[in-house]
């Protein structure tokens, strides 16, 4: 069967849609969780919050911590907006029931 002008093979190449590849998927937007330094929280805690919410080494949990400490604040993860947002608030939750001021805020990348 051929139309005018065209082969089969031509046909059959114009006529069906083929996908190429994956579809591509937009990447969501991504968000820095940044602790912050104060006065009154104390070096240990803000590396035992590195260690348990952000899964940090001991030895990446102190260099952070010191981080914060030089510069006044530092990233200790990069999430999707829920989960910084969630990360934040479980971070300063915590600080507040052990009497820290800690301070922890979720921005976009």
């Amino acid at each position: 069967m051929e139309k005018e002008g065209c082969t089969v093979g031509e046909e059959m190449e114009s006529d069906v849609a083929v996908a190429q590849g994956r579809p591509r998927v937009k990447e969501p937007p991504r968000y820095v969780v940044l602790l912050h330094n104060d006065d009154y929280t104390t070096m240990d805690f803000v590396v035992e919050v590195l260690k348990r919410f952000f899964q940090k080494s001991e030895d990446q949990a102190v260099k952070l911590t010191l981080e914060i400490h030089t510069k006044g604040r530092a990233v200790a993860g990069i999430y999707t907006p829920e989960i910084a947002e969630a990360k934040a608030m479980q971070v300063v939750d915590t600080a507040r029931s052990r009497g820290f001021p800690l301070k922890a805020t979720a921005e976009p990348a």
